[in-house]
């Protein structure tokens, strides 16, 4: 019983920590052409239509859309722990009493 619990309780929430991708409807000029560039939802920032880039939430993107940069960990050592490197949007997996030292990833989701 305990384990039917558990693993409803996982199938519950597992969805809430996948990787996910969104599309963005692009708007044409009054002309029917595509705008000479797109705006980032996220930070704002003006790209070149038809470019691709990196904002400053982790997300690879166009102007069509936005997914996440990264893959998240969900299984790893029990004596490890992950966090995560905004500045190189990646998740580090290293043992609880020395950082130094990698785990291996054995299950992630994403990217």
């Amino acid at each position: 019983m305990k384990f039917l619990v558990g693993s409803l309780l996982l199938c519950a929430v597992l969805h809430l920590s996948q990787s996910f991708c969104y599309k963005k409807q692009l708007e044409m000029t009054p002309d029917g052409k595509p705008p000479p560039y797109c705006v980032d939802t996220d930070d704002g920032t003006k790209h070149a239509f038809g470019s691709k880039w990196r904002n400053s939430h982790c997300m690879d993107c166009t102007c069509g859309g936005c997914c996440t940069a990264y893959s998240t960990p969900r299984q790893f050592p029990p004596d490890c722990m992950m966090e995560f490197d905004k500045e190189n949007c990646k998740y580090n997996v290293f043992k609880k009493n020395d950082r130094t030292k990698s785990c291996p990833v054995l299950a992630a989701v994403g990217k």
